[in-house]
């Protein structure tokens, strides 16, 4: 499962490679592939938010990229095929709690490239990079109940699904119902070794 980079330089965000994929920052000039992708309603179904309509709802979700890694309280990378420039969706981790080596994960893929495990690819990779490097002991997913795909892209990933959490979001002018799923480390490093001698 390809390679892994980590830029020391605190400055400098890190890269992370795969098979078939770069995931790297998000970049202002990348504003309208984002919203191309997000301005689709199928994308955007359970995101939380309305379908983007303007380049300034694009702006605001890279301010918001910039502003949970100046927080430390998340990181965000942009899913590129390799040797493409154009961001076709985001990977990454929020809401984390240092003090817990806790952290939610997060994702979406342009829908042009469903159905191909590019999403797998690089959710396993950040979940990778989040146990190596960040020390995770447990990575959250919340995930709306009728959301079928995003349920079993989890799955795959080793995630187990602990409950139903009512009407814990309000997004959208309804509150939604979100199952809580986590992936432990010795969960997922069980799993990649069974990968390994497979």
């Amino acid at each position: 499962m390809g390679e892994f980079f980590m830029c020391r330089d605190v400055d400098t965000f890190p890269l992370i490679e795969t098979d078939r994929l770069i995931l790297r920052k998000i970049v202002k000039d990348d504003a309208n592939n984002i919203l191309k992708y997000l301005s689709d309603k199928e994308v955007m179904k359970y995101y939380g938010l309305e379908p983007f309509k303007t380049i300034h709802d694009a702006l605001n979700e890279i301010s918001w990229y910039q502003s949970i890694l100046n927080e430390k309280t998340g990181i965000r990378w942009g899913v590129t095929l390799k040797g493409e420039e154009e961001v076709i969706g985001s990977c990454g981790f929020l809401n984390r709690v240092p003090q817990h080596y806790r952290t939610e994960v997060g994702y979406e893929l342009s829908r042009n490239y469903w159905g191909h495990g590019i999403a797998s690819e690089a959710l396993e990779a950040v979940i990778r990079y989040g146990f190596k490097y960040f020390k995770f002991q447990r990575i959250e997913a919340l995930i709306e109940s009728l959301n079928i795909p995003s349920q079993k892209l989890v799955e795959k990933q080793g995630f187990i699904k602990e409950g139903l959490l009512r009407n814990y979001e309000f997004t959208c002018g309804k509150f939604d119902d979100l199952y809580m799923y986590s992936l432990l480390k010795q969960d997922f490093d069980k799993l990649q070794k069974k990968k390994l001698s497979m």
